[in-house]
């Protein structure tokens, strides 16, 4: 049993962290994020297999930490799905270097890497690799112009952008 922990916590210790060569960004204000948020564009990941018109909403918990509330509709069962979790920064507060952990103490990474430093109304996300990338809009959808932007830049950042799954107008 030890060396079963012992697996799990190097497997999951694996999960945090920037992929190489991406940087956060600098000057994050954690109050100006809170709140909800769209997914307009991702990489197919295990966690949100089937998942579509998924939303977050972000809130300050009285310890100081983040609750996270994720929702999406699974289409293969016809019903709406939720997790709670809850996230930290990993360092200092204005870097855009947090951990969520929706299971017990096991964290992942969850990276800003690009944001709309004015309004705050959409951003760049990765995890601890670049197989796990979301782009993300304060409203359900977002102007195409500013959309096809964003995508050259996760190009540019080295992101499978052609492997993309974006998402349609929410009824």
């Amino acid at each position: 049993m030890k060396k079963l922990f012992v697996l799990l916590f190097f497997l999951f210790a694996g999960c945090t962290g920037v992929p190489e060569g991406i940087t956060v960004v600098d000057g994050f204000r954690l109050d100006r994020y809170l709140g909800s948020w769209y997914e307009i564009a991702r990489l197919e990941n295990r966690f949100e297999k089937n998942l579509g018109q998924v939303s977050a909403e972000y809130s300050l918990r009285e310890d100081g930490s983040v609750k996270v509330m994720n929702r999406g509709f699974d289409a293969k069962k016809g019903e709406w799905q939720s997790i709670e979790g809850k996230a930290a920064f990993v360092g200092d507060a204005t870097k855009g270097a947090l951990k969520v952990s929706f299971f017990g103490p096991f964290y992942a990474s969850y990276n800003v890497l690009e944001l709309d430093r004015e309004n705050y109304s959409w951003a760049i996300v990765c995890g601890h690799k670049k197989s796990l990338f979301w782009i993300l809009a304060r409203q359900p959808e977002m102007e195409p112009v500013l959309l096809k932007r964003l995508v050259l830049k996760a190009d540019s950042l080295g992101f499978e952008t052609a492997k993309l799954r974006y998402f349609e107008k929410r009824k």
